[in-house]
């Protein structure tokens, strides 16, 4: 299996997706997944624009809405996580995952999600201590304050990542794990972006949430991006304990490192994305502890059991492993009509993670309201059908264009590492 890996997307899906066709061309060979290590900017309309946390001479439509509406067909499974620079609104109402396009799935705030039989784990956003073990208290329309820590970490999300025991194969984290840069070339790294080197011998550069995770689920592959450039590391887990190859990738510029071609051996296909019955079986286990305030969630004891695998299990057998179709849950951008100044409105539920919900048999929290509500939708009546006629509509970087496909440097297996 061919993997495409990407760094900070910042919206600009047409040049990396042309890059990447034009590479299947020339050097004869398939691609069947693309995964982004966020900043992916899933901005569908105006809207999301003010929930972007950039500075407003950075907000542009790009080019996202235009597969999300269906003007443009996404030509490789996309997998992405959340970065700091993210239409946030929208991602809240994906916050257990789910499809933020036809073929574009969103791991949600943390996810586990299984490609074939390469299982993917990822966590979304960015560490900032003096957040960490908040609960998740921002809700759309963000302030001005919360449009800056609703993409900070949580300790909640973590933690549920903690109680994975399946091996992982890869995992996804926007910025790096604190104390990755020990373990590969940091003067070289220090050469380019010098005012790393204080961080870096203060041990302060990256992410003690990541470092936790990657200490736990030791998978062969991890990739992260934020810091906009390449770095590569190998953490060797014990005296003769596994080896986690790292990678960390730039944006999408020309003559940037953001792209790089891995290969990992699989079954044969077709791949698709499937839910993972683990991941599964710890969101509706923990889902009664979700921190909706600035209180932490409180843990205690509770812990992932048999039982818990065997009923998400049976419910997978009778209904299959695929996620929930894809629904647009607001209007797309339309460029003749639009003046690009951005509103903001309130959380809107996605029909996905409703219906998500119901097949877990577990509360529907996001929207902070505790009693239950009827589903606007039923699971059944999108299965095999054309949606986009059944759906009641709601009414910091900047990027230029790829123009050399050398920039992409095609290694097996992540051959520098």
């Amino acid at each position: 299996m061919k993997i495409a890996v990407e760094g900070c997307m910042h919206g600009d899906l047409d040049n990396v997706y042309a890059t990447l066709l034009h590479l299947e061309k020339v050097e004869n060979t398939k691609i069947d997944l693309l995964i982004c290590c966020g900043d992916f900017q899933a901005v569908r309309n105006e809207e999301d624009l003010g929930s972007l946390n950039v500075k407003p001479k950075y907000r542009s439509m790009n080019s996202f809405w235009k597969y999300y509406s269906g003007q443009e067909i996404v030509p490789f499974p996309t997998v992405f996580i959340g970065g700091n620079h993210e239409a946030s609104n929208y991602l809240w109402e994906l916050y257990y995952g789910g499809w933020a396009a036809p073929n574009i799935y969103f791991l949600g705030f943390a996810g586990v999600i299984k490609f074939g039989n390469v299982r993917i784990g990822g966590i979304s956003g960015i560490y900032k201590g003096n957040h960490y073990r908040l609960g998740h208290f921002e809700r759309p329309p963000y302030n001005e304050s919360d449009i800056k820590s609703v993409y900070h970490v949580r300790e909640y999300d973590v933690y549920k990542l903690m109680q994975v025991e399946d091996p992982i194969d890869i995992f996804l984290s926007h910025d790096w794990p604190i104390g990755i840069t020990d373990y590969g070339n940091w003067r070289e790294l220090v050469r380019f972006k010098p005012y790393f080197k204080q961080e870096i011998e203060e041990k302060t550069l990256g992410s003690k949430a990541a470092a936790e995770l990657l200490d736990k689920l030791k998978p062969p592959y991890w990739f992260s991006a934020h810091l906009h450039c390449k770095f590569a590391a190998a953490v060797q887990h014990g005296e003769n304990g596994p080896v986690t190859k790292f990678l960390a990738l730039d944006k999408c510029l020309p003559g940037r490192k953001f792209l790089q071609i891995i290969e990992i051996e699989s079954g044969p296909g077709p791949y698709e994305i499937r839910y993972d019955e683990e991941w599964l079986a710890i969101t509706r286990k923990f889902n009664s502890i979700f921190p909706l305030t600035r209180k932490p969630a409180q843990m205690g004891d509770l812990q992932l059991d048999v039982h818990d695998r065997q009923w998400v299990k049976s419910k997978l057998r009778e209904r299959g492993t695929r996620p929930f179709d894809f629904v647009q849950s607001v209007p797309a951008y339309n460029h003749s009509q639009s003046t690009l100044k951005s509103s903001l409105s309130g959380h809107r539920r996605n029909p996905q993670t409703e219906f998500l919900m119901q097949f877990l048999e577990i509360q529907y929290l996001l929207d902070n309201t505790l009693e239950s509500r009827e589903l606007t939708y039923g699971p059944s009546s999108l299965i095999g059908k054309d949606r986009s006629e059944e759906v009641i509509l709601d009414d910091d970087s900047d990027d230029a264009p790829i123009d050399d496909v050398d920039e992409i440097e095609e290694l097996s297996a992540v051959g520098d590492v």
